[in-house]
């Protein structure tokens, strides 16, 4: 088949054997190690790097194509073979890395791939040994157990039966009925499964303790920090960030939800109505699915000659799913396959605004890993740290605003007001959640209603709008964070959203007052993978580190403007009316 003609229906991937895996890995180590000069080593890292982007793709079809559909026993058994076996592929790529970063022809490869490759390296180093293999697999059994307990959970609302995620879709129903008992629902469920929920997340918290333990530190902070390769900050410098999101953030958020309060009739917002922004309903995008789609290709053919390089490239190998099936799995996500440097966008377009900010998300990172994977040498580099990737994503949310009007015809305004007050009182919910794993990590003997005591501490600290019923007993002794999967799937994740936020925001302004200028420094942002380093990426894009002294007041000025105009003209029409 010819590279130009492929399509992903038909790629065709079957398992590999495990034991021809390691013997070609074992290989590639001998020559590295027997090299007797560094092109002979950069020409084994090129041939093992196409092994590595086969195996990484497979992984990815495998789980690509169970979440397409969920009732194929044949993706499924795929989708779990991949995951009982990820951590044996992760340790035999660490041991040819090793080697490689162990030749004495190292500082003539630096030159040649750039000292990255070797920077993430030590982190593999630091973080991955043959002794925490069957504890990272009791962990994946973990993740597992906590995905049956609460995806397999229904509820019936408005007559019909809904999962926790078709739930909280329903937070933003125009019927404030509907929204109250779909919130009542959720916690239900929540509360119903604390018992399973508790015993999974104590579990997690001493198992990942233990491999931190192992690997001869004291707490899985710091192992977190590095498997996050967060190497230009630190949790002094996430503390500090903290601290102006209090300052800065909170107060504001307060006065957007007092103002939405009025906008929608309410003495005070509770917990489900914070999701609905207007009495009439949110922003909703014109058309079926195949016309917002359309609208999705034109906006991209007209945003610059690039995003209409990258949908040409998409449509043509098939690489989005976007129509709703009930055989989906219900999430939206992006991924990519590096063996043929494609992205992959996975959607459910089901009329809604959250629809363009998901497709935008992925987007931002599609494009990205599309536009470095041409760029940059080794797969190594096709994709960012995560604190890099989601400001890639996060401003592409920002940019698509100026193109709203294709997407939502007149309720454009209404999209762009309600995408910006969703990001703006998003972060603090996201340091909360930063700040709770820290507090978990760091005191794995806290009991589970201690931990749960925590979070409804953090709630009065960093969102003191939040309001539950009186007789949610669950809710308010801080119940909520259990159904934020992140806790369980990725240790000490989170904190990359809530500062790429904060970027997307300044980027957002120059994109606004200068959009040549913005769009030549979004293409440097991503063009580099992660063949630099954060700062070095942060300083070629003319970014800001949110975390710096005053940078949180700088960078959301702009947004917080916008924001407090039409604040003002809510309280404005309520003057005029007690006058009349």
């Amino acid at each position: 088949m010819g590279t130009n003609t492929w399509k992903f229906s038909e790629l065709k991937v079957p398992r590999p054997s495990l034991d021809m895996i390691e013997e070609l890995y074992k290989d590639a180590i001998e020559r590295v190690e027997n090299a007797t000069n560094g092109d002979d080593v950069l020409e084994v890292v090129f041939e093992t790097n196409l092994l590595v982007c086969r195996i990484r793709e497979m992984f990815e079809i495998f789980s690509l194509r169970y979440a397409m559909d969920t009732t194929n026993e044949r993706y499924e058994q795929d989708h779990a073979w991949a995951g009982e076996n990820q951590m044996v592929f992760d340790k035999l790529e660490t041991d040819f890395k090793s080697a490689v970063y162990d030749s004495p022809y190292k500082d003539e490869l630096e030159e040649q791939i750039g000292h990255m490759y070797f920077v993430k390296t030590e982190i593999k180093r630091k973080t991955i040994c043959a002794e925490i293999v069957p504890l990272r697999q009791h962990e994946e059994e973990l993740v597992a157990e906590y995905d049956n307990i609460l995806f397999e959970s229904k509820k019936t609302v408005d007559g019909k039966e809904c999962s926790i995620i078709e739930l909280q879709d329903l937070f933003s129903h125009e019927d404030r009925a509907i929204r109250k008992e779909a919130f009542k629902a959720f916690s239900e469920i929540l509360s119903e499964n604390e018992e399973g929920l508790e015993k999974v997340w104590d579990e997690l918290i001493k198992v990942r303790t233990e491999i931190a333990n192992v690997l001869g530190y004291d707490s899985y902070v710091p192992v977190g920090y590095l498997e996050r390769e967060r190497l230009d900050y630190g949790r002094e410098e996430v503390a500090k960030f903290r601290e102006q999101v209090a300052k800065e953030i909170v107060p504001f958020c307060t006065k957007l939800y007092e103002a939405q309060a009025k906008r929608l009739g309410l003495d005070e917002v509770m917990v489900y109505d914070e999701g609905i922004i207007f009495p009439e309903g949110n922003a909703k995008p014109v058309g079926n699915p195949e016309e917002m789609m359309a609208q999705v290709i034109k906006m991209l053919r007209e945003m610059s000659p690039e995003t209409d390089e990258f949908i040409s490239y998409v449509l043509d190998h098939e690489l989005i799913d976007y129509k709703p099936r009930p055989e989906k799995a219900l999430r939206e996500f992006y991924t990519f396959l590096p063996y043929h440097k494609a992205p992959f966008m996975f959607e459910h377009f089901n009329g809604k605004a959250e629809d363009v900010q998901y497709l935008s998300e992925s987007l931002g990172h599609a494009f990205a890993a599309y536009r470095a994977s041409r760029k940059q040498p080794l797969d190594e580099y096709y994709y960012p740290s995560s604190d890099i990737g989601e400001i890639n994503a996060m401003t592409m949310i920002q940019f698509v605003n100026k193109y709203a009007d294709r997407l939502f015809g007149d309720e454009t305004w209404k999209y762009e007001f309600g995408n910006l007050q969703y990001f703006m009182t998003f972060i603090p919910f996201g340091v909360a959640v930063d700040e709770f794993q820290h507090i978990c990590y760091d005191n794995p003997d806290l009991t589970p209603k201690e931990r749960t005591n925590e979070w409804h501490k953090l709630e009065e600290k960093y969102m003191p709008w939040r309001k539950y019923d009186d007789d949610d007993e669950f809710m308010r002794r801080g119940g909520y964070w259990y159904h934020k999967f992140h806790f369980f799937y990725a240790p000490l994740y989170y904190i990359e959203y809530v500062l790429a936020t904060v970027n997307a925001m300044e980027m957002y302004r120059k994109y606004i007052e200068h959009p040549g200028i913005a769009w030549k420094e979004y293409l440097e942002l991503i063009d580099v993978g992660e063949s630099k380093g954060y700062l070095e990426i942060l300083k070629q894009a003319n970014l800001t580190p949110a975390y710096e002294e005053g940078a949180v007041r700088k960078s959301i000025g702009y947004v917080k403007a916008f924001l407090e105009e039409h604040i003002k003209e809510v309280f404005d029409d309520e003057e005029e009316e007690e006058e009349a």
